[in-house]
């Protein structure tokens, strides 16, 4: 598998990593899925606090034998931001401990989701003051963080310059962020995919439409070739549950070369097949907002441009259920709290009827709420 220098961290990381949000099933599937990652040439593996028992687990993984291979091996872990350096110094012990590890390769703040996720990393007492102190003392080499924010709460952040490297989405059907992507490389920070198989369409169950306009590539593979043609990005996750799991990102995993013809020819027809929504296809400005009643419209209709464009109606449906049930992770109201006020309509550069389109998209989407996974 090939391997990428992960920006100032200098640390070179293969172009997938391991990531362990998935392995919930047992402590034996759990460390035989870490040993197939190792084996498979990967050589970076993540986990957070919040992830189940997933830091213990790949402790396990560590004294079933992985630790022969440690010099190798880079280990990411992350914790939310905490207001005071006492709880990170004791969190930061606890994730250790729970590893099995004398130190941290790579400790990210998970989830600089909000400004005051902002603040509080630039509080000269606070949690950061913990990160220094443990990377002084060598229990953590890097630091970076993780994020489902806003792209100006993205910007913000990396602005800071307290970070290496970032953790964000950014997908074929999502490429909201590119400016965060840009920022990151102009100060070379390490740049780090979340979840591009789950997150960026769940790729792993396509619809026949989506599997006929990616041919000969699966959508899951023509997604990692559209992420890895890009040298800006460094690494992707990929959250296998069992061993099984890595065998649908093996024909990608050394090619890291710039788009070929065809592929290039490929992504034009599904930029293409955005005619299919009409003149109701949001162009993703992000102009309406903010709504006063707190509805993300531009995700709600972004699930609806992927439905018509795509049939990936299932996709839609399974992230539509997170709003108001995932907080800052995934915010929003539920597009049925439009009350018609017509504050969004005069800012749509597309003069679209937004709440007409809201209104469609949660009678498509609608089921019963869900839950992040570690919840």
């Amino acid at each position: 598998m090939r391997d990428r220098r992960f920006g100032k961290t200098e640390m070179n990381l293969s172009v997938f990593s391991f990531g362990t949000m998935r392995y919930l099933e047992s402590e034996a599937n759990a460390v035989a899925t870490t040993f197939k990652a190792v084996e498979l040439g990967i050589n970076h593996i993540e986990t957070a606090k919040g992830y189940g028992k997933s830091e213990v687990y790949i402790g396990a993984a560590f004294q079933a034998g992985l630790h022969q291979q440690r010099d190798r091996l880079f280990v990411t872990t992350k914790i939310p931001p905490t207001k005071d350096a006492g709880t990170m110094r004791q969190l930061i012990k606890e994730s250790l401990q729970k590893l099995k590890l004398d130190y941290i390769d790579n400790f990210d703040i998970h989830g600089i989701n909000t400004w005051d996720h902002v603040e509080m990393v630039k509080q000269p007492h606070g949690c950061m003051q913990a990160v220094r102190e443990a990377m002084k003392a060598g229990i953590i080499r890097h630091v970076g963080f993780s994020t489902h924010g806003s792209l100006e709460v993205i910007m913000a952040a990396i602005a800071t310059d307290l970070f290496e490297s970032v953790n964000l989405h950014y997908y074929y059907f999502n490429q909201h962020n590119a400016p965060a992507i840009a920022l990151a490389h102009q100060k070379d920070m390490g740049v780090f995919i979340i979840s591009p198989s789950d997150k960026g369409g769940m790729l792993y169950s396509p619809p026949e439409k989506l599997q006929q306009l990616c041919h000969p590539y699966t959508p899951i593979e023509l997604n990692d070739r559209f992420l890895l043609a890009d040298p800006r990005i460094h690494t992707l996750s990929l959250g296998a549950a069992n061993p099984q799991e890595f065998e649908a990102h093996r024909a990608v995993w050394d090619d890291d070369r710039p788009l070929s013809e065809l592929e290039i020819s490929l992504l034009k027809n599904l930029d293409t097949q955005y005619l299919a929504l009409g003149s109701d296809r949001c162009s993703q400005c992000f102009e309406c907002l903010p709504c006063p009643e707190k509805i993300n419209i531009p995700e709600v209709l972004r699930l609806r441009n992927l439905a018509i464009a795509f049939d990936m109606e299932e996709f839609a449906k399974y992230r539509y259920k997170m709003f108001e049930n995932a907080g800052h992770w995934f915010p929003g109201a539920k597009a049925n709290k439009c009350t018609d006020c017509g504050d969004c309509l005069p800012r749509c550069p597309e003069s679209l009827d937004i709440p007409k389109l809201l209104r469609d998209s949660h009678d498509r989407f609608q089921t019963q709420d869900g839950k992040r996974l570690w919840e």
